[in-house]
């Protein structure tokens, strides 16, 4: 657990395009003793945070490089190109990469998109940020494709985009340093995988919240016979008379006999 035992805390860091906002106002709602604080950061920055211990988990895009970091995937983002307004592209409603082949693609260095090939022309240099190339893209200088989360991101009023069929896909996950899986590392897990506060997996409820059991002194369970005063159990339908009672089997009806 992060932070001392009386003051527990949670750091989550997240990548630019991710909008953790959902699975933060569930954490307050079922940990509302625990502060989250967010951490935004570059590709590069969180992976970093996380091995150094200044992240306890992080809402990242994969490929997560190396063993030491567990990641759960979360969802998959599809890929758009991203061209001034007046440019041909803008006119259709999707692209592939194959209708790219006359422009000039813009590669940032901080790109996480796994291309085997990127499309188009390559530019004589690459840019350093996403953003560096968003501007160079409203120069006239190239083209970008990048995640749709980016492209709203990135969002200006002379740019658009367009989905690009046969692009690589971004998927989106949960990292955590595979040493450090902690119980409230647990707790967000169970949050972003959609767990209810009572599932059975993840930690088990506090003491507290758990059903108490039935009390022995409670009503009986119906179905079950009850029981008299003395804790005796009532006789069974068809059962002989208690002992020492009399038979009245056979005894006429009508007035007494006389003596």
């Amino acid at each position: 657990m992060t932070g001392s035992e009386d003051s527990p805390s949670f750091r989550l860091a997240y990548v630019p395009g991710v909008t953790p906002s959902k699975w933060v106002r569930i954490w307050n709602e079922r940990l509302p003793d625990v502060p989250l604080t967010l951490l935004a950061m570059s590709v590069g920055e969180s992976f970093d945070a996380l091995r150094g211990g200044d992240a306890d988990a992080g809402l990242v895009r994969l490929p997560v490089d190396g063993t030491d970091l567990s990641a759960i995937p979360l969802y998959t983002e599809t890929s758009v190109v991203v061209v001034p307004k007046d440019h041909v592209v803008a006119a259709v409603d999707e692209v592939s990469a194959e209708d790219l082949a006359d422009d000039i693609v813009l590669h940032p260095l901080d790109d996480t998109l796994d291309w085997e090939r990127l499309p188009g022309r390559p530019a004589i240099e690459r840019p350093a940020t996403t953003a560096d190339a968003v501007d160079l893209v409203a120069a006239g200088v190239g083209l970008l494709v990048v995640p749709q989360s980016i492209a709203r991101l990135h969002h200006r009023k002379d740019l658009t985009y367009r989905p690009v069929t046969d692009a690589p896909e971004s998927r989106v996950a949960l990292s955590w340093p595979e040493e450090r899986t902690t119980d409230l590392v647990e707790d967000f897990i169970g949050i972003v995988r959609g767990r209810t506060v009572n599932s059975s997996r993840g930690r088990t409820q506090p003491a507290a919240e758990q059903k108490p059991a039935r009390s022995p002194d409670k009503a009986t369970p119906r179905g079950k016979p009850a029981t008299g005063r003395t804790g005796a159990k009532n006789p069974r339908r068809g059962a002989g008379p208690a002992k020492g009672a009399k038979s009245t089997k056979g005894a006429k009806r009508g007035k007494p006999r006389g003596r």
